[in-house]
């Protein structure tokens, strides 16, 4: 089954990139490519895609454009691209209607899956709270969609008991860095310190 997607973002060079790798992948058509808001329904509606990729930055008006989207064409999967996806920023996003919210650093293949899964009518759980009993279990959680890479790779060593000093020699940061990053994960996590947000991370599957 072949997904047709339509990106968008105002941003004309991640808005190629993201066009011309998502085009490489086997079972997607890219079906247009815009970067002004003011255009994303007018061409979706001719266009007719099965998932629009909107940048966060397109989003004039909060979210607006992301319910007259699904007004006019309920049938298309909506994933948000955005700089910084905060808990209340997918809460209002699910709320609009949006089925999957990644971050602009995200790896391809993370956005990939997004895209699919929002396909197969999959949702992001809002907050907390497990995804519904109802369909299935979106494969990307809100948890991790916050959490950058780096916050990933300081819980999974510091899930192994390594010390502040031992996970800046591992990934080559100075330590003031590694304890921003952790304590930037231990707000998202609402962990009491780092070794509790370690534990909540890897209870929600995300090392």
């Amino acid at each position: 089954m072949t997904i047709r997607v339509l990106v968008a973002d105002e941003q004309l060079l991640p808005l190629d990139a993201i066009a011309e790798v998502l085009s490489s992948v086997q079972d997607f058509e890219v079906v247009g490519a815009v970067n002004r808001s003011s255009m994303i329904v007018p061409v979706a509606v001719r266009r007719r895609p099965d998932v629009a990729v909107l940048g966060m930055g397109t989003a004039q008006g909060g979210f607006r454009l992301v319910r007259e989207l699904g007004k006019r064409l309920p049938d298309c999967r909506i994933v948000l691209m955005a700089a910084r996806p905060t808990r209340t920023l997918v809460d209002r996003a699910v709320s609009a209607g949006v089925l999957g919210v990644v971050t602009k650093q995200t790896k391809i293949p993370r956005l990939v899956d997004a895209i699919r899964d929002a396909a197969a009518g999959g949702r992001p759980a809002p907050g907390d709270t497990e995804p519904p009993a109802a369909g299935p279990a979106p494969r990307t959680l809100v948890a991790e969609q916050v959490l950058s890479e780096r916050e990933r790779e300081i819980l999974r060593l510091t899930a192994t008991g390594a010390s502040v000093k031992e996970v800046a020699r591992e990934l080559y940061l100075a330590a003031g860095t590694v304890r921003n990053l952790t304590s930037g994960a231990m707000r998202k996590l609402d962990g009491r310190n780092r070794f509790d947000a370690a534990r909540i991370a890897a209870e929600r599957g995300l090392l």
